[in-house]
């Protein structure tokens, strides 16, 4: 079983390389890493190639967005199962490809998440915001829950056979994608209860009110162009389910 690690980067020199390192220094032995630089001007390039061949594929080019990258990771990966980390995280602990794979290491399981921490943008050592995922239960969608999508991990046939992201839903892409892999397709998950991923703050959908509501409006086109109806609170639900995470 070979796993593939898609990073995507544009002008993230000042955490790039904690990323990289938190990839390299997974137990796993069979990682295929991949980096897609959207034409990065502040550095970023030459730190990627400090690291050479431990690095599979790296490409730097201009692209359409952070969703665009990751499509063009996947289609360049070659891994039996795919799991996105953006430059802004990194794996908390050097087993957590590990623990999936072994979750995975099952014909019958097609995805895999875990917990993800929201980490200050300078000390990585506060921690902000815990986002303790739990184990799924078929019509969580309906009521707000999603698994944090840097921890999220599922086999490289659900793309060939599901389709990637969507260009179009703006920062609800990630969650469209697994509305559509996990509630309409019912894929067969599983939960690691850890921590997999370590995440900086500073999320753009949640980053002010007005994003949010732009955010709101694509989460429903997501039901929409999946031919689902969620609940009247669902959406609500969503944002208002982070806030215990500050617990």
């Amino acid at each position: 079983m070979k796993v593939s690690i898609i990073t995507v980067v544009y002008n993230g020199a000042k955490t790039i390389r904690q990323c990289i390192e938190s990839v390299l220094a997974q137990t796993f032995p069979a990682i295929e890493y991949i980096v897609i630089d959207g034409n990065s001007r502040d550095g970023t390039q030459d730190i990627v190639k400090e690291y050479g061949s431990k690095i599979a594929t790296f490409i730097s080019e201009p692209d359409g967005g952070i969703y665009d990258a990751m499509n063009k990771g996947i289609k360049l990966a070659t891994g039996d199962i795919i799991g996105i980390l953006n430059a802004d995280d990194f794996y908390a602990y050097s087993e957590a490809v590990s623990d999936v794979a072994a979750k995975m290491d099952s014909t019958d399981i097609q995805g895999c998440y875990g917990d993800l921490v929201y980490v200050d943008s300078v000390d990585e050592v506060v921690i902000k915001r815990k986002w303790v995922s739990g184990n799924y239960k078929e019509g969580a969608f309906l009521n707000g829950w999603m698994p944090p999508h840097p921890a999220f991990f599922v086999k490289k046939e659900l793309y060939e056979k599901f389709g990637m992201f969507r260009l179009d839903l703006g920062s609800a892409a990630d969650y469209e994608l697994m509305l559509r892999f996990i509630h309409k397709s019912k894929i067969k998950i599983a939960y690691v209860p850890k921590v997999l991923v370590k995440m900086r703050t500073g999320g753009v959908s949640n980053s002010n009110l007005k994003n949010r509501i732009a955010a709101n409006r694509n989460d429903m086109r997501a039901w929409k162009e999946n031919d689902l109806k969620p609940h009247f609170y669902t959406l609500w639900l969503k944002p208002l389910r982070k806030i215990l995470q500050f617990r």
